[in-house]
């Protein structure tokens, strides 16, 4: 129905921003009600869904918990109303979780790598090295030996070595391969 803020409208639409607005009612001092209200002249946020943009801003409004804009209407009186709310809370909610997760799932995979790690790890290092020590304390050999040892385990090491091989990615032929290969006992696989 066609309404004006600026004019009242007197009409049966439940919609209409001048049955939404509120109204006061004086009380006389003898307990008397005062049968002429006075109504709040209501304006484009009295009901939100009367423009398009202002719906799908109401909307936002909701998602994000602020359920002001349908407070206007009385959930008995419009239980399918009630029922929406409810539908919307529980299906954006669901849905929205199931997305952060899998999404949250995703990342953490593509990071969740231990060469990743360690990587980050050696440039996390390498930067304090660099910026935040002086030189006399990069010669430390307490904390920058010359030699450092690394424990691992052997059958991952030839599992690894065997993986290399088999994709040529290794092709280097010098005296620590050979004595890497002879220590694990697979020289006799390749020459």
């Amino acid at each position: 129905s066609e309404f004006s803020f600026e004019q009242y409208t007197n009409n049966d639409d439940p919609n209409n921003p001048w049955n939404l607005a509120s109204t006061y009612k004086q009380i006389f001092e003898n307990g008397t009600i005062n049968p002429n209200p006075y109504i709040e002249q209501p304006d484009g946020n009295t009901n939100m869904f009367v423009n398009f943009k202002t719906a799908i801003f109401a909307m936002y409004l909701f998602l994000a918990g602020d359920s002001s804009v349908l407070s206007n209407w009385p959930y008995i009186n419009n239980p399918s109303l009630a029922i929406l709310i409810v539908l919307f809370s529980l299906l954006i909610v669901v849905y929205l979780m199931n997305l952060f997760i899998g999404l949250l799932n995703n990342a953490i995979e593509k990071d969740n790598d231990r060469v990743s790690y360690l990587v980050q790890k050696a440039e996390i290092l390498a930067e304090i090295e660099l910026f935040y020590l002086l030189p006399h304390q990069r010669r430390w050999e307490t904390w920058f030996p010359e030699v450092i040892h690394y424990s691992a385990d052997v059958d991952k090491i030839r599992e690894k070595i065997n993986e290399m091989m088999n994709k040529n990615e290794w092709d280097i032929n010098d005296e620590s391969r050979k004595n890497l290969m002879k220590k694990l006992n697979i020289l006799s696989y390749y020459k």
